[in-house]
């Protein structure tokens, strides 16, 4: 940990600005309740993002879809209980803000006012201007979202790589400097291109975090259940497994109903 950031009781958006002028890397993961939350933060990691990947991981939904703005709240509230040091962003959900910058307001206004959380996620580029704006304006910390963007699942059909295409890569880099210009803090780059990812995290001055994007981005980003291995059925390129607590966890629970059934648990000094 270098000397911009082992100090730092509280991470900001401040910090995190200046974390990227200084070239230190970034640390971002997702987490959902209290007990990960707590985890996570104790080992100093730099921002917990309260994804909507729980319509996901927690949920078992096939999309992001599904989840309400209430039940991000009810995570984000959960998360910021556990939470020390961490910036806790909160991703809007769908159908929170699309299309309607009022909306998108009251619900980053609900978000930060129910949970604590500290700022908020959105996904898109030129479709949520307005609503990054107004959002900032009542004094809202937002964090954009380019690239693949899960919320966007059934118009584009698949979740394949992004910005490949010469046009779409130019759309991107312009959606970047937008939502800079528009007065984001950060910006998330999932599942595009290394080279493309690299070139954009240069030329704004924002912090970017990647997630399929390459080592060219200013920060990293995993679900938290992706990289402990609790979930081992989803095995893309860009995803390393630091543990694999799905065989684990499987393994003790097998244990437990063994135990249990031989009438081996509990014995005498595990009984008053």
């Amino acid at each position: 940990m270098s000397a911009v950031s082992k100090d730092v009781k509280r991470m900001t958006t401040h910090v995190l600005k200046k974390m990227k002028a200084q070239g230190e890397k970034i640390t971002m993961l997702t987490a959902y309740d209290y007990s990960m939350a707590k985890i996570i933060d104790e080992a100093g990691i730099d921002v917990i993002l309260v994804g909507d990947s729980a319509s996901n991981v927690m949920a078992g939904h096939e999309t992001t879809l599904p989840i309400t703005l209430d039940q991000m709240i009810y995570h984000a509230s959960s998360v910021i209980r556990a939470v020390k040091k961490a910036l806790v962003v909160v991703d809007l959900p769908f159908g929170s803000y699309q299309g309607n910058s009022e909306k998108a307001l009251e619900s980053a206004i609900r978000i930060m006012k129910e949970s604590g959380a500290h700022a908020v996620k959105l996904e898109g580029g030129k479709n949520i201007e307005e609503s990054v704006k107004r959002i900032i304006s009542a004094g809202v910390p937002v964090m954009g979202h380019l690239g693949l963007t899960p919320q966007s699942i059934y118009k584009f059909g698949t979740y394949t790589v992004r910005a490949k295409q010469i046009e779409e890569a130019k759309e991107l880099k312009r959606d970047a400097k937008l939502l800079e210009d528009a007065g984001c803090f950060g910006l998330v780059l999932e599942k595009i291109p290394a080279t493309l990812a690299a070139e954009v995290s240069k030329s704004i001055s924002i912090p970017t975090i990647g997630i399929g994007a390459g080592g060219g981005t200013d920060g990293q980003v995993l679900v938290i259940h992706d990289l402990f291995g609790i979930t081992h059925d989803f095995n893309p390129r860009f995803l390393r497994r630091y543990l694999d607590l799905y065989s684990t966890m499987k393994g003790a629970v097998e244990n437990y109903i063994k135990d249990v059934k031989s009438s081996d648990f509990p014995n005498e000094s595990e009984q008053y």
